[in-house]
């Protein structure tokens, strides 16, 4: 405030000198003086507000554009960690969805395979121990039923996809593994005729 008011002192003792030098005549009257100072001072006043303006709209405009970039910058991390969220959400929600899938199968899968069992061992039971001989009774209770077997090979087939053929051996009945293999659900070993795997199906 001194500095303006210094300012405008300056400014009407530069116009007085101005005009009582090159301006005898308009020096003797007082009212033009006056005026002629008072527009001087307002000149100044308006252009120092001006300059005064001009410097606070610049500090503005920067501190504008760097509150800008500061909010642009949280805006673009915001976004980044929502799709962090978001992403990890939905792979949670899908291995959720799949482990249900899994879920209803493997239930499904267990009643299917208690069907096949009952369906299997009233329809296609194990050979009965007619015979009194100890030798074949032994052979007979080694054996494993038509459901086992079809068990075994679909485990084999889901356990080692890679390798899918399973041994023959005692306890598995030959009426049992030609019927397999005559009605296409099981087929042998090109190279072994010991090894039988489940027929693909799809």
């Amino acid at each position: 405030m001194f500095d303006i008011k210094c300012s405008i002192f300056n400014v009407l003792l530069f116009s007085f000198y101005f005009l009582f030098l090159l301006h005898p005549v308009l020096a003797q009257n007082p009212e033009i003086l006056f005026q002629a100072g008072k527009e001087e001072v307002c000149v100044k006043c308006n252009t120092e507000k001006y300059f005064l303006l001009k410097f606070q709209i610049k500090y503005i405009t920067t501190f504008i554009q760097s509150i800008s970039l500061t909010c642009f910058l949280q805006i673009l991390k915001l976004c980044s960690e929502l799709e962090m969220v978001v992403s990890c959400y939905e792979a949670k929600r899908d291995k959720l969805r799949e482990s249900k899938e899994l879920y209803k199968m493997k239930v499904y899968q267990e009643r299917l395979m208690e069907s096949l069992g009952d369906i299997l061992e009233k329809h296609v039971p194990l050979p009965q121990n007619e015979s009194s001989a100890s030798k074949k009774k032994k052979i007979h209770e080694d054996l494993i039923s038509l459901n086992e077997i079809l068990e075994v090979l679909m485990n084999k087939v889901l356990n080692t996809p890679h390798d899918p053929y399973v041994t023959i051996d005692d306890t598995f009945w030959p009426p049992y593994v030609e019927m397999l293999l005559r009605y296409g659900i099981a087929v042998r070993h090109q190279e072994n005729n010991f090894k039988i795997r489940l027929e693909t199906f799809f």
